[in-house]
């Protein structure tokens, strides 16, 4: 009845449940659609109905079976297509975004929602969950690391509360280990490649007793950067990471087992840099943009082609991610049913050094905002299977601390890049050179929760399925900013200052302090209804109505006329979703062929939207509430596999998105500037360059950022029997690619960040055998595709657009074997 009595094993690319005492490794085979909405479940080599096993519904079932968008990737997949983080992962799934510019400025996607784009603000909450073996991480920083021993990975699609310890609006990403065995196994992988590519992985299980098993897994990453930084000679965005995994299983008795597990994972590669894209026009005078600036320096980037990869950014890049944690899983049959308890610890160090004038020059020498976090999780569920009915109930509590000590200094090239050149004091270096912000950033997270979920089974065809769940927020934050100038004298309110050098650096870094707080009770609750219109055809309508909670601002908010925190903008109030769709999963062909089509409708009233203040020089995202976006698309994943021999899959997105509703949103660059003019100056007339501009926009019906209205995954693998190096086994080509079109890459629309569209493709040709071994060459980004991951406004409004490059083509060499 409970999971822990099954392991999933993988049987020519289809993942099976069998028993623990019969668990062998089969022969792999053709590996399954990479993420087809593998609701697909390939068929076994003899034809038979195979099926992949899931737990989205918090028990081992087909995937077919579950009324819910949902896509499996299984481990064959996860290492013959290289994606081994969550960045790769979508490249997959057309639905899953991944953005990063660092770890902690990282946010993960479902269908276009889940976080702000933009920094990130450690007052409020992912709109997707990440569970590893079924521990809520709520540190997205953890999406930038690699996969440590994992057995498959599950992305649930749409709101996730009434199964799930932490309630999550967008979807969630259920990610499995592998887990101990009583029968000893091993498997070790080696991959070499182009940009000194080098990764390791290895695990070994085994039993300590016959009531006792462990595992260990291991994982190592090393590649050089992609990125050529003149200024210090060094190759920065590179890949060190490291991860370690460990599992202890007890099975107390037939009925009760408890799973100790714990990891460690470190990423500590020179990064990350955000280099020179293109320069735009603002509204701030001609002499205050880019152009002008530069040319004051005689400044020149190392080149205005961010594909030639150069950079010359003079500060001190540095990324350290370091993530890890214990946790006790208890599962016991009682009664009909299995009682479950999830106990967790989990840390967070992040130690960071930015370069945030993104340009060779001194005027930002500092940008760092080192944090430590802790967190404990715990939850409870019991779950009950009948003839009729089966349910699910659970409490969950969460308790975090985010303990953030930031600094921001600005250098001898600060008062010219900063102060308007009317102004005489922006020729004296001494104005700003050594200006320091030291922030104090504090936050006490609480949450707790009741969820249940009933499956009714009406007839053999109808099924209604409705959910509930209860949930208490609770958050005190602090944020400090004392803000010296070089002379050691602190920076006090320029409106009842007559100096005119703490006017001109109170315009550029302004102290604050303030303590926001926020508390609400929510109640979230969905309907299911599911109907089996054929033996291999089930069609399936939801409700969902979802929170995600409110939060607090902890970036720094903006200030009144009498230079005092606006305290209204220190919280931001609940998203309130409400969420539609309608599927349907077919298999046909004798099982050998897969569809499945979904269309969604979701809603959000109070959208959390990240915002940039116009504070001359500072970049400070804050949050706002937009009041009401949009969401709506169509998905396709398709599955086929006419013989053992050769597999394909295609799935397709279209998503509709928009801000129905955003009168007051922050002004794209090309509006932005105007009203904000060099310390101690007054904006131009209107109608002139530098003009006043509007403080705020409406960008009712403009694109959300970060979605793309089409986006694909494709692909094929072809094998053929041979025999090599006196091995029976196969050879095989695999091809994978993806695309996407034109996607918005700023809170608010602009012709500056808008990101073209693109396709990539990867190949693999090797060869393996039923006995594990498997030795195969690989490319990606075949045709060496120059793309943007990101673009981004930089900070004061001078035209400067700062761009992530992706990855250049790669290639290499992976051996792998089981024993």
């Amino acid at each position: 009845m409970i999971t822990r009595f099954h392991r999933l094993a993988t049987v020519a690319g289809t993942v099976l449940a069998v028993p623990l005492a019969q668990a062998a490794e089969p022969p792999p085979g053709p590996a399954i659609t990479p993420a087809a909405d593998t609701d697909s479940a390939a068929p076994l080599p003899d034809g038979g109905a195979g099926a992949i096993f899931v737990t989205a519904r918090r028990r081992s079932e087909s995937a077919q079976d579950v009324p819910l968008s949902i896509s499996v990737v299984d481990a064959a997949t996860i290492g013959n297509t290289g994606s081994f983080n969550v960045s790769r992962l979508q490249q997959l799934q057309p639905t899953l975004q991944f953005y990063s510019s660092n770890p902690r400025n990282s946010a993960i996607n479902i269908r276009g929602i889940g976080a702000p784009f933009g920094l990130t603000n450690d007052g409020i909450e992912q709109g997707v969950g990440i569970y590893v073996d079924q521990v809520y991480y709520n540190r997205v920083a953890a999406a930038t690391l690699d996969f440590v021993d994992i057995d498959q990975i599950e992305v649930l699609r749409g709101p996730q509360g009434t199964l799930y310890g932490k309630n999550t609006t967008a979807g969630a990403i259920n990610i499995t280990t592998r887990p101990p065995s009583f029968d000893f196994e091993g498997r070790a992988e080696i991959s070499l490649g182009n940009l000194g590519f080098k990764q390791a992985k290895a695990s070994v299980s085994g039993p300590l007793s016959d009531e006792v098993a462990v595992r260990i897994g291991l994982s190592t990453t090393d590649r050089r950067g992609t990125i050529h930084n003149v200024a210090t000679n060094q190759w920065v965005n590179g890949l060190d990471t490291i991860g370690l995994r460990g599992a202890l299983l007890w099975k107390a008795t037939d009925r009760l087992s408890f799973t100790l597990s714990g990891d460690y994972n470190l990423q500590d590669a020179p990064c990350c840099a955000q280099i020179y894209a293109r320069v735009g026009t603002t509204q701030r005078p001609l002499a205050r943009q880019y152009a002008a600036l530069a040319a004051a320096f005689g400044y020149a980037p190392p080149s205005t082609n961010a594909f030639d990869r150069v950079t010359d950014l003079d500060a001190d890049l540095r990324a350290r991610n370091e993530l890890g944690g214990v946790s006790l899983r208890a599962e016991w049959d009682v009664g009909a049913g299995s009682f479950t308890s999830v106990s967790a610890y989990r840390y967070w160090d992040w130690q960071p050094s930015n370069d945030r004038d993104f340009t060779g020059l001194p005027v930002t020498v500092k940008s760092q905002n080192p944090t430590q976090q802790k967190q404990w999780t715990q939850e409870f569920r019991y779950a009950q299977e009948g003839k009729h009915f089966d349910f699910v109930i659970g409490a969950f509590g969460f308790y975090q601390e985010i303990r953030t000590s930031g600094s921001q200094v600005q250098g001898s090239a600060a008062s010219r890049w900063l102060i308007n050149p009317n102004n005489p004091l922006s020729a004296d270096p001494t104005v700003l050179d050594g200006l320091t912000a030291i922030n104090d950033i504090r936050l006490d997270n609480t949450s707790l929760a009741l969820f249940g979920q009933l499956g009714w089974k009406v007839t053999d065809r109808l099924q209604i399925q409705p959910g509930i769940r209860l949930n208490y927020d609770k958050k005190k934050g602090l944020y400090s900013s004392v803000v010296t100038n070089g002379d050691g004298q602190s920076v006090t309110y320029a409106g009842s200052q007559t100096d005119s050098r703490i006017a001109a650096q109170y315009a550029v870094l302004a102290p604050q302090y303030f303590e926001p707080r926020f508390s609400d009770w929510n109640l979230s609750y969905d309907l299911t209804l599911s109907y089996d219109l054929a033996p291999d055809i089930m069609a399936y309508a939801t409700y969902a109505r979802s929170f995600k909670s409110g939060g607090v601002n902890l970036n720094g908010v903006p200030s009144d006329t009498s230079g005092n925190p606006i305290l209204a903008a220190g919280t931001v109030k609940p998203e309130k979703v409400d969420h539609f769709e309608i599927g349907l999963k077919s298999q046909f062909w004798d099982r050998r062929a897969t569809l499945n089509l979904s269309g969604f409708w979701t809603e959000i009233r109070d959208f959390q939207a990240n915002v940039t203040n116009g504070q001359l020089g500072v970049l400070r995202g804050y949050l706002a509430n937009a009041d009401k976006v949009r969401v709506r698309g169509i998905e396709a994943d398709f599955n086929v596999r006419p013989s053992d021999r050769f597999t394909a899959y295609a799935n397709g997105a279209f998503t509709d998105h928009e801000y129905v509703k955003f009168t007051d949103a922050p002004c794209p660059p090309e509006l932005a500037g105007g009203t904000t003019a060099g310390a101690g100056q007054s904006p131009s007339a209107p109608g002139t360059p530098g003009g006043i501009s509007p403080a705020n926009c409406d960008i009712s019906g403009q694109w959300l950022p970060g979605i793309s209205r089409w986006a694909f995954s494709f692909g094929a693998e072809y094998n053929h029997p041979v025999n090599l190096l006196g091995r029976e086994g196969e050879m095989y080509l695999g091809y994978d690619g993806s695309y996407r079109s034109r996607f918005s890459s700023n809170a608010s629309r602009s012709a500056y960040t808008d990101i073209e569209g693109y396709a990539l493709s990867n190949v693999r040709f090797g060869f393996r055998t039923g006995e594990g071994f498997n030795l195969y060459g690989w490319v990606r980004n075949l045709f060496d595709k120059y793309y943007f991951e990101q673009l981004a406004v930089t900070s004061g409004n001078t035209g400067l657009i700062s761009g992530q490059p992706g990855d250049p083509r790669t290639y290499g060499l992976t051996i792998a074997t089981r024993f």
